[in-house]
């Protein structure tokens, strides 16, 4: 497959990268919410709380930098994305900020009741925003209808059996993100829970993986092309090959108790092949099967003035973030935190 590198490629690789980076950050955050009905006490909540609470609130940075990246960059697919998704989105939406809220009320409630109330909302949150994420993942890669440079279909031709899929394996792949990253930062009787909650949701995620990923060719001609003809198998072989793999080593390091931050690291891993593997089913369609990364660029000059801004500023923010994570390093216990 033969790539001339451009200015609209590089915005690509750009957007490719902040989507990915959010995906890693909130994902585990998300997850712990996830989690949150598997750890009915107070204590260990707070405790799964307290080892997110200080770098959280600008995991959706990367997020906004996303959104925004596809606006200016490509704007005729932001006028079609948006039209095709926005029920997932406004429930998206609505479930960062109940997530977000709960949050920080949680830590000022007065009473039982208040204190439950604001950890379903955390919970509630928190799967809606997981669960939307992975619905319009699925619903892009299923295709989307696009009539000249606007959207052509209808308010819910986002429900399929196959976006729903693509949803609750989002929902699975943040449990496990979020499971592995307590498995680090924690210990004790909690840490042994995560432990278990990651084998399982690991398997369920792995199953999610296979059957998105048996699915995926057949929704559009180019893709089974990509992904199942000779000799494009070739090409794309080493990235099922390389899931396998991480997968065996996921599964070794959960079973085995070796090292609390291995099977983090590997997970990020794999949610990177998940990435890659997206990328290839879709290159080099931003709107499969419709649309090209060219036809809905913007003008040179337009990228070219805004990118000069993302490399000054996409460093900085990264290196903050880097800051952040390193400062507030290392295990909790119950009774820490930075409440």
């Amino acid at each position: 497959m033969e790539i001339s590198f451009d200015l609209t490629i590089a915005w690509a690789l750009l957007l490719a990268f902040a989507v990915y980076v959010y995906v890693v950050l909130d994902g585990f955050d998300l997850g712990i919410g996830i989690l949150y009905p598997f750890f009915p006490e107070k204590q260990d909540r707070d405790l799964m709380m307290n080892t997110v609470a200080p770098v959280w609130d600008g995991n959706e940075t990367w997020l906004v930098l996303g959104g925004g990246g596809l606006f200016a960059a490509f704007p005729m697919a932001y006028a079609i994305i948006m039209p095709a998704v926005y029920p997932l989105i406004i429930a998206m939406l609505l479930g960062l900020i109940f997530r977000g809220v709960a949050f920080e009320f949680r830590w000022r409630a007065t009473s039982r009741f208040t204190q439950k109330l604001w950890d379903f909302a955390f919970i509630c949150g928190s799967v809606a925003a997981a669960l939307t994420q992975g619905m319009i993942l699925g619903a892009l890669l299923q295709g989307i209808e696009v009539d000249g440079r606007a959207y052509g279909g209808g308010w819910l031709d986002w429900l399929t059996p196959f976006t729903i899929l693509c949803g609750f394996a989002v929902v699975c792949g943040y449990a496990l993100l979020g499971a592995c990253w307590l498995n680090w930062r924690i210990e004790g009787h909690a840490q042994h829970q995560v432990r278990v909650l990651a084998r399982i949701f690991g398997f369920a995620t792995v199953g999610f993986i296979a059957a998105v990923s048996i699915a995926t060719p057949f929704l559009e001609q180019e893709y089974f092309q990509r992904w199942l003809a000779w000799p494009n198998v070739l090409e794309v072989a080493p990235v099922p090959i390389l899931v396998v793999g991480l997968v065996l080593w996921l599964a070794r390091e959960l079973f085995t108790d070796r090292n609390d931050w291995m099977p983090f690291v590997i997970t990020l891993a794999l949610f990177l092949l998940c990435f890659i593997g997206l990328g290839v089913s879709m290159w080099p369609y931003i709107i499969p099967t419709e649309v090209t990364l060219w036809d809905a660029a913007s003008p040179e000059s337009s990228q070219l003035f805004m990118f000069v801004g993302a490399v000054v500023l996409v460093p900085i923010i990264l290196a903050y973030t880097i800051y952040a994570y390193w400062v507030f390093r290392g295990k909790l216990r119950h009774g820490e935190g930075y409440h």
